[in-house]
């Protein structure tokens, strides 16, 4: 592993991928990765997106709302490129629940369906937990996953996440309360 730290310009790389925040001269990377999705192939993949508001202006602003974002502890957006030949992967972020005494957050991450299968979504889930522990110094680490997304299970568990629970009614989406599995990993 291979780490550089700027600010809240974490960077951390893997034997194939490097793990960072985006950056203004990633969009045409970031923009081609998006069009090139493949049409959705579950119901928790949004499949292909109409990209035509993600002009380069949208973009800059992303870059900037997620860098206050780290500035003020509310989430870390870290994305995933392939080191051979730099393409946008997916993304891997963290939400503070909690500081003080608890030290709480939860990971949600995205692999564009494009990259799916070859072991990419969770080697940069690994790494972004250590960037977790060890940069931004949560104590623990959520995942809250619906309970009918087997490959986000399989991929938590890969990546060194314990099933902790089922919390019911525990999140508002499609207009309803539904229940979550809870996958959870504490610093070591």
């Amino acid at each position: 592993m291979k780490e550089t730290e700027e600010g809240f310009q974490i960077t951390s790389e893997t034997e194939r991928l490097i793990i960072r925040p985006l950056k203004k001269e990633d969009y045409e990377n970031w923009l081609n990765e998006f069009e090139a999705r493949h049409p959705s192939q579950n119901r928790h993949d949004s499949g292909k997106f109409d990209m035509s508001e993600c002009t380069r202006e949208w973009f800059d602003q992303l870059v900037d709302k997620y860098q206050k974002l780290a500035l003020s502890d509310t989430a870390h957006v870290f994305d995933v490129f392939r080191k051979t030949d730099d393409r946008h992967i997916g993304t891997v972020d963290f939400s503070t629940l909690a500081r003080d005494d608890f030290q709480w957050g939860r990971i949600g991450y995205t692999i564009h369906n494009q990259h799916w299968k070859k072991g990419y979504g969770s080697e940069a889930v690994k790494e972004a937990l250590a960037i977790a522990f060890h940069h931004l110094k949560f104590h623990r680490i959520e995942a809250h996953i619906n309970l009918d997304n087997a490959a986000s299970v399989r991929l938590a568990e890969r990546a060194g996440m314990e099933y902790e629970c089922t919390r019911k009614g525990f999140i508002y989406e499609n207009d309803e309360w539904t229940d979550h599995l809870v996958y959870v990993k504490n610093a070591d």
